[in-house]
């Protein structure tokens, strides 16, 4: 559990965007392999079986928060800052590489008032793009992005094959790259 728990806490993270909501998933999940450790037969690593009941915990909770709370929130809603497991890059959101980090003022010197103030805009928007996206989109680009989960951790969690996630964060990372680009940064 020591070994594992923060990368299933993060899953949680990424699927919900509540600090919260993933710590109760989490548990609940804790629970769950408990309960069906004899189920285990070793045929994917145990991180892999444990992040894929996670997933579907986290999904089971956020479909019971039901699509009308979901309308009710609004997308300039800041996404979670309460632990910077919960914090998703600006720049790892849209596949971007330190120089391109730098091109658009995310670098990791002191920055002026001004240059924070606009890595604060640009990330805001990003956020609320990413939060905007559908879910089958935006849940592979928030668990690669992570940077704790390899495509095959990825594809296990959700169910779907490795080149399905590969395609679905390019793509996101595409629409997201476009929606800036409309934005003008």
């Amino acid at each position: 559990m020591t070994r594992h728990h923060q990368a299933a806490r993060r899953a949680a993270i990424a699927a919900l965007g509540s600090a919260d909501d993933a710590d109760d998933v989490a548990q609940e999940a804790w629970i769950a392999v408990h309960a069906r450790l004899t189920d285990f037969q070793g045929a994917s690593s145990f991180r892999t079986w444990l992040l894929a009941i996670v997933w579907n915990k986290a999904l089971d909770r956020r479909r019971q928060v039901g699509r009308w709370l979901r309308r009710m929130v609004s997308l300039d809603t800041p996404w979670p800052t309460g632990d910077s497991s919960a914090t998703l890059p600006a720049a790892m959101a849209i596949g971007a590489t330190a120089d391109t980090g730098a091109a658009i003022g995310l670098s990791e010197r002191q920055p002026s008032p001004e240059r924070r103030v606009l890595n604060e805009e640009l990330s805001g928007q990003i956020g609320r793009l990413v939060r905007a996206l559908s879910a089958k989109l935006r849940d592979p680009l928030l668990l690669i992005g992570s940077g704790d989960y390899s495509y095959e951790e990825v594809a296990a969690m959700l169910g779907i094959p490795v080149g399905t996630v590969k395609w679905r964060v390019s793509e996101a990372r595409r629409q997201l790259r476009a929606k800036l680009e409309r934005l003008g940064y």
